[in-house]
């Protein structure tokens, strides 16, 4: 299969610009649909309820006319208002009865169109490239996803719990008084109704952008925050608190102040709302009193009007608010599924295989490749590590060593050339059975906020005690871990901040132990540890190398001088390539690095900060 180098560009993300509202909801409605029986027997029950509601003004309606027709009649003021109480308690109770019926039904639809949404955009970022994760704010994007998947409840509930209702409502009492009353009572509600709603639409449309303004600050301060506390040792070090509490207080002033007038806007709808909802009302019971005067309307027709008007306001009020919600929740929910539009910048081809079983050996057929396009990391770079055996990549600090590393996991895809296991292109193959074979020591180990045995277990799910144990012992931590107070229960902090730097790396090998891949890579996996423990170390890495192909990212020389194979990386091209011995011969840019570590070693002694070439950086 041909690839084209253009591969490895980001498509650029799908999320620019703000998504219009219909655009999201288009979006929610498959996820609720997933379950349209019971979205359709909740609405059987809305509609239900609604009827029931619009029932009890005119059995009330009844109950007075009766009384008021044959005040003097004992007989009708026992036997035909019994009947009518009745059925206005049956009314009454069959309201709350398909309510309640209906949220029942309704509950798993909404909460399982969150969980699958969380779980969706959950997966999505851990599908995401590299890229996309060096350039997140965790802080901002966290506080997106909670107020996004919360906004997918409140949507939900808003929509189908008030807004249908009020509309169904509304519908049926315009109906009845139509067909039972003057003209001008359809009118004055009918004409309210439509003052109400525009200007309710007017106003929130208006006063959106303050939402999205907030939301933004929000996620800013929320980023600050979280930043500072991770890097707490950075801000004790150089005495930054107070630095850091004016950047916060700078983010949460510019909310204070987007807040102010969000508040002041809602005030001003809330005002125009009460205006025009009291003008219309004030007509209707005019019209009522007007026609009972006039002999053309009962008591009864007036209680009825006012009935209805009362059971109309409460829910029409409602209607302001809850219209302000549901656009708060469309400007919340915007953000959670702008992540799910974020480009998938590598991804498995239509046509993906798994990796097929073999000695893997691998091969980095004359790759080129660059993070930023004005800006190429390697060149040209062409080697192959043979099944079962070892090779050593050592150069300066952003030569490029840890990008080789990047590229066999396929976290991004290369520009030109191809990199192959067993003749297989890792494009064409799953990107979950490339990496289940590759294992890492990572020169800077993070860990998880859980305990050390998970953190081993991490690279085998599942593990049995036995397994983690023996894993331990062979990175010669268990004794460690044993003389701990928890043992294997002890917590490392978060990304592992409780254990030293030579600890955590410990935990890396035993991890990588644990998963036992095919294909193994070392990154500066010693550079941690003092040159005690990286004598004691070094052998068993020596025999975990045994057999498998290895690809060692070297911080001291000494430490692969009999690695198979050595390539010397300088500005992302390989400028030589041979044995220890080979490379010491030819007297070239490796003899003269290994002269001068050695000179410093003979000055300084062993160090773990020996040597001339340092981590890659993040780019490097």
């Amino acid at each position: 299969m041909r690839h084209s180098s253009a591969s490895s560009l980001p498509a650029p993300p799908a999320n620019q610009g703000t998504r219009n509202d219909w655009v999201t909801l288009k979006t929610l409605i498959p996820y609720l649909w997933a379950y349209k029986w019971r979205v359709s027997l909740a609405l059987v029950f809305l509609i239900g309820a609604k009827v029931a509601n619009v029932g009890v003004p005119i059995v009330l309606k009844r109950l007075i006319d009766s009384l008021t027709v044959a005040p003097g009649s004992q007989q009708a003021l026992l036997a035909l208002p019994i009947g009518i109480l009745i059925a206005y308690g049956l009314l009454r109770l069959s309201t709350t009865v398909f309510t309640e019926l209906r949220e029942f039904v309704f509950a798993r639809v909404t909460q399982r169109a969150v969980r699958t949404i969380a779980l969706k955009v959950f997966r999505h970022l851990h599908s995401l490239s590299l890229r996309f994760h060096l350039n997140r704010q965790t802080g901002g994007m966290t506080r997106d996803i909670e107020r996004g998947t919360r906004a997918v409840s409140s949507l939900v509930s808003y929509t189908l719990f008030s807004i249908l209702p009020t509309l169904v409502e509304i519908t049926l009492v315009l109906g009845y008084l139509v067909l039972h009353y003057d003209i001008w009572f359809s009118v004055i509600t009918l004409g309210a109704l439509v003052a109400y709603i525009t200007f309710t639409v007017v106003v929130t449309e208006w006063r959106t952008h303050f939402r999205r303004t907030m939301n933004d600050l929000d996620s800013k301060a929320n980023t600050k925050a979280i930043d500072s506390l991770l890097n707490y040792e950075t801000v004790k070090y150089f005495g930054n608190e107070d630095y850091e509490a004016r950047r916060y207080d700078e983010g949460l002033q510019r909310y204070e102040t987007a807040a102010v007038r969000s508040q002041t806007s809602l005030s001003i709808l809330n005002t125009g709302q009460s205006l025009i909802i009291a003008t219309a009302v004030t007509l209707i019971l005019w019209r009522a009193t007007q026609g009972v005067i006039d002999g053309t309307m009962t008591l009864g027709d007036l209680v009825l009007v006012n009935a209805f008007m009362i059971q109309l306001y409460i829910p029409l009020n409602f209607l302001g608010v809850i219209y302000r919600e549901i656009k708060q929740s469309l400007a919340d929910m915007e953000r959670l599924f702008a992540l799910l539009d974020q480009h998938r910048e590598v991804a498995d081809g239509p046509n993906a295989r798994p990796l097929g079983a073999g000695g893997a050996a691998v091969r980095f057929s004359h790759v080129d490749f660059s993070y930023e396009k004005n800006r190429q990391i390697l060149f040209d770079v062409d080697f192959t590590i043979p099944a079962g055996a070892t090779t050593a990549v050592v150069g300066h600090s952003g030569s490029g060593k840890s990008t080789l590393s990047r590229l066999l996991f396929r976290f991004y895809d290369v520009n030109a050339g191809a990199i192959t296991i067993d003749g297989q292109d890792v494009r064409d193959i799953t990107q979950a059975s490339l990496r289940s074979a590759i294992g890492i020591v990572p020169q800077d180990t993070v860990l998880f906020n859980d305990t050390i045995e998970y953190n081993i277990a991490y690279g085998k799910p599942g593990a049995g005690k036995e397994e983690i144990i023996e894993a331990a012992k062979a990175a010669s931590i268990h004794e460690f871990i044993e003389s701990l107070p928890e043992g294997y229960a002890t917590t490392v902090g978060e990304r592992g901040l409780k254990l030293s730097g030579g600890e955590k790396q410990r935990v890396a090998i035993a991890r990588a132990l644990l998963k036992n891949p095919a294909i193994l890579i070392f990154d500066e996996a010693t550079s941690a540890l003092d040159s005690k423990a990286e004598q004691a170390i070094q052998a068993q890495l020596k025999q975990i190398a045994k057999n498998r192909t290895t690809l060692v990212i070297a911080h001291r020389l000494s430490t692969i001088a009999d690695a198979a194979q050595i390539l010397v990386l300088d500005r992302g091209r390989i400028i030589e390539r041979g044995t220890h011995g080979q490379l010491l011969a030819t007297g070239g840019a490796y003899a003269q690095m290994w002269e001068r570590q050695q000179a410093r070693q003979d000055e300084t002694g062993p160090s773990p900060l020996s040597g001339q070439f340092g981590a890659d950086t993040a780019v490097a």
